[in-house]
């Protein structure tokens, strides 16, 4: 996938996202799968304003990426889209039947997932800094790959990873419906899917580095991956 290619990925969620909520706002009602309601909460329009935020920043960094080396086939990047353009929807989405609050209504909440998105949106900033032109949205070695150890990188092997999870709590806190933490299962599943694609190209690229590596940090999320 295209460095373009991946900046219209990124426009077209957010313009999703705001689609579906302004038609929900304008309208009262959308698609039979969503709840009618007029009152599409102000915490959220933040919530969704900071996604945005985030997707516009996104595009435009992807145009610092290097070329290629080898990458996953594209029926496997395609169904990490699929599957987070999907979690990314419902997460926000007031699904029917998926409405029920599994948090009591509270300013508490709204302020605190929104801190806590927008943390977590600096901690994706940071570590895309320091990862720089190796960066891409596929599975892929870029020409002149380099192993970073640097930044969030010293403790976490997908630090990227665990700031998009990190804003998918926060907004979910904001939310308080049940829909919004099936969006974060979905879209843990897709990563560490993903992690798992990444991880073999990284060891058959780098080898006894990567091993040694791998053994000094986690995953994802320390101390549990």
């Amino acid at each position: 996938m295209t460095k373009t290619t991946n900046t219209f990925v990124n426009i077209g969620v957010a313009a999703a996202i705001g689609a579906v909520i302004g038609a929900m706002h304008a309208h009262g009602k959308t698609f039979s799968m969503f709840r009618v309601r007029n009152d599409f909460p102000m915490g959220m329009w933040l919530s969704v304003a900071l996604w945005c935020v985030f997707s516009i920043y996104w595009s435009i960094a992807s145009k610092d990426s290097a070329p290629t080396k080898t990458s996953e086939s594209v029926w496997s990047r395609q169904l990490h889209l699929i599957l987070v353009n999907v979690a990314l929807i419902l997460l926000v989405a007031p699904v029917r039947g998926l409405t029920q609050r599994f948090l009591p209504v509270s300013q508490i909440f709204v302020v605190a997932g929104l801190a806590i998105q927008a943390a977590f949106i600096l901690f994706a900033v940071w570590a895309r800094r320091h990862l720089g032109s190796n960066w891409s949205g596929e599975v892929r070695i870029a020409s002149g790959h380099q192993l970073v150890r640097s930044g969030p990188y010293r403790f976490i092997r997908h630090p990227i990873y665990t700031a998009v999870l990190g804003m998918y709590c926060g907004t979910a806190i904001v939310s308080g419906e049940i829909h919004a933490p099936i969006a974060l299962v979905v879209v843990t599943l897709a990563y560490w899917r993903k992690i798992r694609l990444e991880e073999q190209a990284l060891g058959e690229t780098f080898g006894a580095d990567f091993d040694a590596y791998r053994r000094d940090t986690w995953a994802l999320v320390p101390p549990l991956y």
